[in-house]
C-alpha cells in the first residue's frame, strides 16, 4: 500500500529525479515532485525516450561523432540521451550544450552492469568492436542500429549499416567511398547530415603572456600518436616550416601530447617557436583555441581544431581524403608521390616514405591561402 501511494507520488520520468539524492530544485527550491499544496512539480521534465549511444574509440572519433547528438535531439527533443565511451571527458554534457548527453558513461564493469539493467527505446551503436556489438546484442531495446553481433562477429543490424561495414572489409571499397564519416554514421542511425557542426567539451581558456595577439597564431601539431606512425611528418620537415613562418612574421605554437614533448622543446630551441608544455584536455583546447590556423596529421588536434572552427591544414597520406568533413576551413594537402599504405600503421614502402613527399614550402603555401579564404 505504502509502495502504491510512493508509485503515485514519486516521478521516476522527470529529467532532474536522482533516485538517492535530492533533485536540483528540491535543493533550491523545496520542490517536490507532488504536494497536496502545490500540486505536480513546477519543474517537472517530462522524459519520453531514453536513447543510448554506443562510441567506445578512439578519441578523435568520440569527437566527430558529436554531431549525431543534433538529429537524436531534434527527433527526440523530450529524450534522456546516454552515450558510452571509452573516453567521456570528450563527450558534452547536457548541462553544458542543449544538445549534450544527459548521462556520459566511461566502458567498465559498473557501467556495463547498470546498463544490462536498463530498457532503451532506441540504441545506436557506432562500433564495429567485438565487445560493443557482444554488449548490444545483450541490452534491452525497442530498435538497434548500427552493429550486432551474428555468428560471434560484428554485423549490420539493417541496411542503412551496410554502406560503412562494407568500406570497412574491403579496401577497394574503401578507397572508392565519397562519403564523409558523418554522412556514414547519420546514415546508420536513420538520419541525413546537414552540416552540423561538431560539439566540444566544456574546456578552461588559456592565456599567457607571451603569445604575440598582434601576429596571426599558427599552431603546428609535431604528432600522430604512437600506432599509426606511417603518417608521421619529419622532425626537420616541422623545423624547415616553423623557421618559414617566423621568418614571415607569425607566431607559431607547437602542439602535442607527452610522446611530442621532447621533440617539441628541440624545435622550440632550434627555431624560437612557442612551446608550453603537455596540458590536460581541457586546457589543451584552450591552447588550440588560441590559434587561428592549425597544421596537424590526422590526430585528435585535428578534430579540436574542426570543433573549435579554426582553418586547418591537413597532412593526410594512407586514408581516404573523402572521409574527413573539414566545413570549408581546410585544406587537406597529400603526398607528391603515391601512398602505396593505404590504412597502414607502419610504413611499408621500402622505395620511399610518402608522407616526406608532403613538403613544407607546399604547406606554407597552403598556409598563406587560408589566410584569405573568408575574404
Amino acid at each position: 500500500m505504502i509502495l502504491k501511494q510512493l508509485d503515485n507520488k514519486i516521478k521516476t520520468d522527470c529529467r532532474y529525479f536522482k533516485g538517492f539524492i535530492p533533485c536540483i530544485y528540491n535543493k533550491s527550491d523545496d520542490a517536490e515532485c507532488f504536494s497536496l499544496e502545490s500540486g505536480l512539480c513546477n519543474f517537472y521534465n517530462k522524459i519520453n525516450e531514453r536513447i543510448l549511444i554506443i562510441k567506445l574509440g578512439a578519441a578523435g572519433d568520440v569527437i566527430r561523432t558529436t554531431p549525431l547528438l543534433y538529429p537524436v535531439r531534434n527527433k527526440f527533443p523530450n529524450s534522456f540521451i546516454y552515450w558510452l565511451t571509452d573516453f567521456p571527458e570528450l563527450v558534452p554534457s547536457y548541462g553544458n550544450s542543449k544538445n549534450g548527453a544527459d548521462k556520459v558513461l566511461k566502458l567498465d564493469e559498473k557501467s556495463i552492469s547498470f546498463l544490462k539493467s536498463c530498457h532503451f527505446d532506441t540504441i545506436y551503436n557506432l562500433d564495429k568492436d567485438e565487445h560493443a556489438c557482444g554488449l548490444i546484442n545483450q541490452l534491452d531495446s525497442s530498435e538497434k542500429h548500427g552493429y550486432i553481433l551474428k555468428n560471434n562477429l560484428p554485423y549490420p543490424t539493417n541496411d542503412n549499416a551496410v554502406h560503412k561495414y562494407n568500406t570497412g572489409l574491403f579496401d577497394r571499397l574503401s578507397k572508392e567511398n565519397k562519403k564523409n564519416y558523418l554522412d556514414e554514421i547519420f546514415e546508420i542511425c536513420g538520419f541525413v547530415f546537414n552540416k552540423e557542426e561538431y560539439i566540444l567539451p566544456e574546456y578552461e581558456r588559456f592565456e599567457n603572456e607571451s603569445i604575440d595577439k598582434n601576429k596571426i597564431v599558427i599552431g603546428l601539431n609535431t604528432g600522430c600518436g604512437g600506432r599509426w606512425t606511417s603518417r608521421l611528418w619529419s622532425e626537420k620537415y616541422w623545423i624547415e616550416l616553423t623557421r618559414n613562418l617566423w621568418g614571415n612574421h607569425f607566431e607559431v605554437i607547437l602542439l602535442g601530447g607527452k610522446e611530442e614533448d621532447e621533440k617539441n622543446k628541440r624545435i622550440a630551441y632550434l627555431t624560437g617557436a612557442k612551446y608550453f608544455g603537455t596540458f590536460p584536455l581541457k586546457y589543451f583546447i584552450g591552447l588550440v583555441d588560441k590559434c587561428e590556423i592549425v597544421v596537424s596529421v590526422v590526430t585528435m588536434a585535428m578534430h579540436i581544431a574542426i570543433g573549435l572552427k579554426k582553418k586547418l591544414v591537413l597532412l593526410n597520406n594512407i586514408f581516404n581524403k573523402n572521409e574527413f568533413e573539414l566545413f570549408n576551413r581546410g585544406i587537406i594537402l597529400e603526398p607528391e608521390k603515391k601512398c602505396t599504405c593505404y590504412f597502414s600503421p607502419t610504413c611499408i614502402n621500402s622505395e620511399y616514405k610518402c608522407i616526406e613527399h608532403i613538403r613544407p614550402e607546399s604547406v606554407y603555401e597552403v598556409i598563406t591561402k587560408l589566410l584569405y579564404l573568408d575574404q
